[in-house]
């Protein structure tokens, strides 16, 4: 089980019976469904958004406009694609009032990424994508099940804040919270494994809740500043069953 889906990286290189995939981003999860259920057909339809005159700053913005404007899921998912591959860094962003905002990435040629949308197709089958945020999708935990949580990290400044992948942000409040459900699930005897920044604010909470750490260093691209990409420290809060 994850609740905190993004890209779905574990869900893509692991090899369990079945999955339950949520998040909190609908848009996330729509295009997930959508190519699930279509497969092929949708990749095809994804493919004509990446023409070379819609590489264009002009067009981006428009149809950025257009995504949040729709109503047609299919259309939007479509769309979500496209913005993802040309925006800026590949940031998902929205604004106070839910809309996409991430600006034109300037790219010379983006990427169509058909062999990657065509094995999600072809792993999805095991597995179902829900719109939900974390506290319902752990209520859906099953004796045997193994959770992972990815949630928005914990900021390494106060300048680095960044909690609007999805409308509403996650607080600190939720960062405890999930903890709390973390210590309960295991408990019942399931596994639960959290990843976050290594900060000391981060260690003391995942020491409190009884998890055992795993640090360890990646590197990170994300900045607008070259200097400021390179390696950051992050964790591993694993939750061991009871007994």
């Amino acid at each position: 089980m994850e609740p905190f889906a993004g890209s779905a990286a574990i869900f893509l290189n692991t090899d369990y019976a079945a999955y339950l995939i949520a998040d909190s981003n609908p848009d996330l999860i729509n295009l997930y469904q959508q190519l699930k259920t279509e497969g092929k057909t949708f990749i095809e339809y994804c493919r004509e958004l990446f023409m070379p005159e819609n590489n264009n700053k002009d067009i981006y913005y428009r149809l950025r406009q257009e995504f949040n404007d729709t109503g047609d899921r299919r259309r939007k998912s479509a769309l979500f694609v496209y913005l993802n591959r040309h925006c800026y860094n590949g940031l998902c962003r929205y604004n106070s009032k839910g809309e996409f905002n991430s600006p034109f990435g300037r790219y010379t040629k983006p990427r169509f990424p058909e062999k990657e949308m065509q094995h999600f197709h072809l792993k999805s089958t095991g597995a179902e994508f829900i719109h939900a945020r974390f506290p319902e999708t752990l209520q859906q935990v099953r004796t045997g099940d193994v959770v992972y949580c990815d949630p928005p990290y914990i900021p390494l400044s106060k300048t680095s804040f960044f909690t609007d992948y999805a409308s509403g942000g996650f607080s600190w409040e939720d960062q405890v919270d999930l903890v709390e459900r973390a210590e309960k699930l295991a408990r019942r005897g399931i596994q639960v494994v959290i990843s976050n920044h290594n900060t000391k604010a981060s260690r003391q909470l995942y020491r409190d809740g009884g998890a055992v750490i795993q640090s360890f260093s990646v590197r990170r691209s994300i900045s607008c500043q070259i200097k400021n990409r390179g390696m950051v420290g992050e964790l591993l809060a694993v939750f061991q069953p009871a007994g």
